[in-house]
């Protein structure tokens, strides 16, 4: 919730960069896309938990001050930070960039999508695997966790990971004269989602013993949001990372 205004803040000078307008859409999709995304999911699902009389349904007034939360707090900060971003001067670009994109060569097969996002989600996914047992023992299995400061780590492991193998990735790619580098270095990331969703499929067949759909689909409803917010996390952290390598190493060309 507090984070809003970070994202805000990023947001518009990445907009900002790009020359783009419509700074108020912008804004407002910010504010609203992910965490709309996950209510609309939640609310669903809780509407059917409701029908059925399931113990685990939350109270409308849970559902509304989380509403509040979003619309009060949220979306404000992320407004504030749209705000601060927008005055900011604009990132300027290290070297001269021609008008007309060059055409990309055929690539080598470690940097075509779909190959290169599922090798690339491979290490962030395996920084954190052994750590996501424990975790979702913690939640799905009534096991206590308490070793929070190891947690902590942990994220810093995945944050670098998913900073080097963005890099790494984005390097091969210039190699293979691909300009095209802004969704692949998130998506190279970003695909430590999915195994992370797979995960949580192995997790369901082998460790847990659901009686009954609903059980099913409240798991594989919240794991999704879960692997969603995962993924998000590591192809954002994989993007700015990416972003920061080209800005480095083409202000180190030296252009006659």
């Amino acid at each position: 919730v507090l984070c809003g205004s970070v994202g805000g803040y990023v947001s518009a000078r990445i907009y900002k960069f790009c020359d783009a307008k419509a700074w108020k859409m912008n804004a407002i999709l910010t504010a609203t896309a992910l965490p709309g995304t996950l209510v609309s999911i939640f609310t669903v699902l809780n509407i059917f938990l409701s029908i059925a009389g399931a113990a685990t349904a939350v109270s409308f007034w849970v559902l509304l001050a989380l509403f509040l939360l979003w619309t009060c707090v949220s979306a404000p900060l992320v407004f504030v930070g749209s705000f601060f971003g927008l005055k900011q001067g604009k990132i300027e670009i290290p070297s001269r960039v021609n008008q007309i994109a060059r055409v990309v060569p055929p690539l080598p097969w470690y940097s075509s999508p779909p190959i290169s996002f599922l090798l690339g989600g491979v290490l962030p996914f395996g920084s954190v695997c052994i750590e996501l047992f424990f975790i979702m023992s913690a939640l799905w299995l009534h096991q206590i966790y308490y070793v929070m400061g190891f947690l902590l780590a942990v994220l810093i492991i995945l944050a670098a990971t998913c900073a080097q193998v963005s890099i790494v990735m984005d390097y091969l790619q210039l190699c293979s004269e691909d300009h095209r580098w802004w969704w692949k270095s998130f998506g190279n990331c970003a695909s430590g989602g999915v195994y992370l969703f797979g995960y949580s499929l192995w997790f369901l067949v082998s460790r847990l013993d659901l009686v009954g759909v609903l059980p099913v689909v409240v798991y594989l409803t919240y794991m999704s949001m879960i692997s969603l917010l995962f993924g998000v996390f590591c192809g954002s952290v994989g993007f700015l990372c990416s972003f920061w390598f080209n800005q480095k190493i083409y202000a180190a060309l030296k252009v006659d």
